[in-house]
């Protein structure tokens, strides 16, 4: 018996559906099996976790974030007087200090620095060198681990002017570790182990040789716009000591190739010997200083290949 023209689509409609309600399950097993191939593909991979935090700085202190290479930072700091200094002072905007620096990035893991200070006419220098990346895949790494190491000169007062102070007396030695860890995309957190030398102190009140531990960290409200804070906890402070632990807060804004960062802090110094160990003025006392940092990067060595 010959099937009529319209039956033969009609069945072979049927057949056709049928076949592919039976491969479904075949086509879904083989999906699977290639997400998860691609997934131990990734694992086998190792994944750098980049961007801990926005800029070079968290508030006064280092971030572990260094230049890429051929990457040229200029950085302009500035802070005004406490804010209990009174109307009179205009709560300390009559009042300010400056740092002016540039972070240059000789490869995309170690990088150099040079600036000055108006406070005490300071001339800072620091070599920035990350060793070790956060990261997971083939190669898992809990924390971001950075080294930094700065020598400083005071130039106040001048020669001249005191002929009994040597230069090395004007010398001060930095060493810090800097380890950190990006929690989330909005969380990263650092811990700070600092030492502290400088040759001529005023032995009746301050050591030649400090010790400070400090802690920091950002929230990222949005992709432009980030909390960021940081305390420095000093270990060995003189029975006699005048100053305190540096406490800061501040908040950055992104915004193209500026990161722009206003900040209120206790120390009015802007490099670490000054942060660490010459903090005059208590936070709870409104011994506050506002501020602000503007960082803008510069290309200046050749373009990577893509």
């Amino acid at each position: 018996m010959t099937l009529p023209v319209r039956n033969k689509y009609q069945y072979f409609i049927v057949f056709i559906t049928l076949a592919t309600i039976l491969n479904l399950p075949i086509d879904l097993y083989a999906q699977d099996d290639l997400m998860k191939e691609l997934e131990e593909q990734e694992k086998k991979e190792t994944q750098y976790i980049g961007q801990t935090f926005k800029g070079s700085r968290l508030v006064n202190g280092q971030s572990v974030e260094t230049r890429g290479k051929g990457e040229l930072e200029v950085i302009f700091s500035h802070r005004f007087g406490a804010l209990n200094s009174g109307s009179y002072n205009l709560w300390g905007m009559d009042e300010a200090v400056m740092r002016m620096g540039f972070e240059y990035g000789i490869t995309d893991r170690l990088g150099i620095s040079l600036g000055r200070s108006s406070s005490d006419k300071t001339y800072d220098g620091y070599l920035k060198y990350k060793i070790a990346r956060q990261s997971k895949g083939l190669r898992s790494f809990p924390f971001t681990i950075t080294a930094v190491g700065s020598a400083t000169i005071k130039t106040s007062p001048k020669a001249s002017d005191n002929p009994d102070v040597a230069f090395t007396d004007r010398l001060a030695y930095v060493g810090e570790l800097l380890i950190a860890r990006k929690m989330s995309s909005k969380i990263s957190i650092q811990v700070m182990p600092v030492f502290v030398h400088r040759n001529s102190v005023s032995g009746s009140y301050e050591n030649n040789d400090d010790m400070a531990i400090g802690f920091g960290g950002r929230y990222k409200v949005t992709r432009s716009f980030t909390l960021t804070a940081e305390y420095f906890y000093r270990i060995n402070p003189h029975e006699n000591t005048p100053y305190y632990n540096a406490l800061g807060f501040g908040f950055d804004i992104e915004t193209g190739g500026h990161v722009f960062q206003m900040v209120f802090t206790n120390s009015l110094g802007m490099i670490d010997r000054t942060v660490i160990t010459e903090t005059t003025d208590s936070f709870k006392n409104g011994g506050i200083h506002f501020g602000f940092n503007i960082t803008r990067s510069f290309s200046v060595g050749k373009k990577k290949a893509q």
